[in-house]
């Protein structure tokens, strides 16, 4: 006989309050606490999300009715980009501090050689991959890579991906594909995937596996990141962010005057 499947652990309501910034809410948590609640969400099952907001993410809610609903029902939306923190501060609602997907990712990385978690990746070319996971494997010993694959499939493979992924048993997934593709990907797919915690992580496992170089702790902290992707990546990277930047601080001083004209 079957055995009935066992109920998810219930997951108790976070203690700490979301804040809205540029009509996007964000969990106002440091990294200490949001690899304290990731890990809480891992432990619990189900099915549960993380989503990293930056600028240009912001900029594409504004417009995508369904890229906002899925970001809206994700249990843990941090502020990836530090434009994201100081904007909360110019609207009186401030986040404590920048949750960088990358380190996020890192973070829980570790935990998942502490605590035993499966991990499988979904996204990148498989070279890069590849190359990825094996310096995972070099940094994190003893890690548990459960699956990877890359992240360019047709739509009408989509669900022999979420069989392989379901099949490895992961208790964390992260995909590494670009916004708002993974968005929409997980918003169809993530509950029949079988795992219980998934990161989107973008443009990390690129970096992970030396393709791409992560700006020095200097340009992040003066928010400069997308420029040092720029200057690696101009003919690529130029339209994206002279666009999404521009129309992201028209938002935030549309917002900012909102605040302060009289009532």
């Amino acid at each position: 006989m079957t055995a009935a499947p066992v109920a998810p652990t219930p997951v108790p309501a976070p203690a700490h309050s979301r804040v809205d910034v540029l009509g996007c809410p964000v969990d106002a948590l440091d990294m200490d606490q949001t690899v304290a609640r990731c890990t809480q969400l891992i432990d619990a099952g189900g099915f549960h999300q993380h989503v990293a907001i930056n600028a240009a993410k912001l900029v594409a809610m504004r417009d995508d009715p369904q890229l906002r609903e899925i970001i809206e029902r994700c249990d843990v939306i941090s502020a990836d980009g530090q434009s994201v923190v100081w904007a909360s501060r110019l609207l009186h609602a401030p986040l404590p501090e920048r949750v960088a997907g990358i380190d996020l990712m890192d973070r829980l990385l570790a935990e998942a050689v502490r605590s035993g978690y499966g991990v499988f990746i979904l996204g990148a070319r498989n070279e890069v991959l590849e190359e990825a996971v094996r310096r995972i494997r070099v940094k994190h010993e003893g890690i548990d890579i459960a699956g990877f694959r890359d992240g360019y499939f047709a739509d009408d493979e989509a669900a022999g991906v979420c069989a392989q992924i379901r099949d490895s048993g992961a208790s964390i997934l992260l995909v590494a594909m670009s916004s708002p593709k993974k968005e929409l990907f997980l918003g169809e797919f993530g509950p029949k995937l079988g795992v219980p915690f998934v990161m989107g992580v973008g443009g990390a496992i690129d970096v992970t596996a030396g393709i791409t170089r992560r700006a020095p702790a200097a340009w992040q902290s003066l928010g400069l990141e997308w420029l040092y992707r720029l200057l690696q990546e101009p003919r690529r990277m130029f339209r994206r962010y002279a666009v999404t930047n521009t129309q992201f601080l028209v938002m935030l001083a549309r917002a900012v005057a909102r605040r302060q004209s009289p009532k």
